[in-house]
């Protein structure tokens, strides 16, 4: 049986319920002046105008706010009781600490014992009780299901739910709220949810605008199932490699794997190196900071525009700006 889609009705729905919670995030022009006057000269006179869509301005700094948020607020006063659980290495941790300490849900967070000390906290910050697991994304999830099982919470997924990609599709319908010509969107994917919630978004309101992923290539197994239209799992072993901790994932969800397919035009991989620039480039030629994760669209528009349609305006999605302290510094020591 073929996989039903989420509907443009249920993404409206969902930017009702987390109107108010989630905010409309800004979506800033890249300068090229300033740019060259950090020292960068990676856009070209003939490349195109890059704009931003900033979630690290949402509450918790990373887009995980609205599809978190939308789940845990769907579910009814007794479920939400017995509390929610979820597993994660930060972002959406934090995205499903916020909305039940919100609506007054215990939440237990299943999280991978290498996770950034910073989303650690955060999480921990919001009064979300943290079990720690092993380094691979499938450890956590099985930890998570059996969990949820001897208690009696409800799971709210980090991706592979209809929930959870309505509320991150709202990103796609404000970038083309915002910038209506838009003529390609790149998102960063991992297990997915961000990637095709916003190409769905995009698709069922300006049809003719390009979307593509954007992942580490040491954790490029959804361009691989893109690629090959078949979904495949990289080893834990070699997604941990990326900087880039919220990409780790082994495998694209089976429900954003059908909607990637649907609505997505291509996936670019982008090396360390390259994240790396991006994350400079976005602390000294703009106002933003970045976390790796959220650098990889700047990496993908800046080193690799030439594999990508040719169009005149991109926006691209920064997820996140949870930046470790400790890279920030190092990454502005560097030459």
């Amino acid at each position: 049986m073929a996989e039903k889609l989420v509907t443009l009705e249920e993404i409206r729905e969902a930017q009702r319920r987390i109107d108010g919670v989630a905010v409309k995030t800004g979506l800033y022009r890249l300068d090229p002046a300033r740019m060259a006057a950090a020292g960068f000269d990676a856009i070209s006179a003939d490349g195109p105008e890059i704009y931003i869509k900033a979630e690290s301005e949402q509450p918790i700094g990373s887009f995980k706010l609205r599809g978190a948020y939308n789940k845990v607020s769907s579910l009814d006063a007794e479920t939400l009781q017995r509390g929610v659980i979820t597993y994660s290495s930060g972002n959406h941790a934090q995205g499903v600490g916020y909305a039940a300490r919100a609506l007054k849900s215990k939440a237990v967070i299943v999280m991978p014992d290498n996770a950034p000390y910073i989303k650690r906290d955060a999480t921990a910050a919001l009064g979300a009780e943290i079990v720690l697991v092993g380094p691979a994304s499938a450890e956590r999830k099985i930890k998570a299901e059996e969990l949820e099982s001897e208690h009696g919470y409800t799971m709210v997924p980090p991706y592979d739910d209809r929930f959870v990609i309505a509320g991150q599709a709202t990103c796609g319908v404000e970038i083309v709220d915002q910038l209506p010509d838009v003529e390609l969107v790149i998102a960063p994917v991992s297990g997915g949810g961000l990637l095709s919630g916003v190409a769905t978004a995009v698709k069922y309101l300006s049809p003719k605008t390009q979307v593509w992923g954007a992942e580490p290539a040491l954790a490029g197994d959804a361009k691989e199932s893109f690629d090959t239209k078949h979904l495949v799992e990289w080893p834990a072993a070699k997604t941990t490699q990326t900087i880039a901790d919220g990409l780790r994932t082994q495998s694209l969800g089976e429900s954003n794997f059908a909607h990637i397919l649907q609505n997505v035009d291509g996936i670019i991989s982008v090396t360390e190196d390259e994240i790396l620039q991006a994350i400079r480039i976005y602390l000294l030629a703009t106002d933003l900071v970045p976390e790796p994760s959220g650098a990889v669209t700047l990496a993908a528009a800046l080193f690799h525009w030439r594999e990508l349609p040719q169009v005149k305006r991109v926006a691209i999605v920064l997820s996140g700006g949870n930046l470790d302290p400790a890279l920030r510094d190092d990454l502005l020591k560097s030459k």
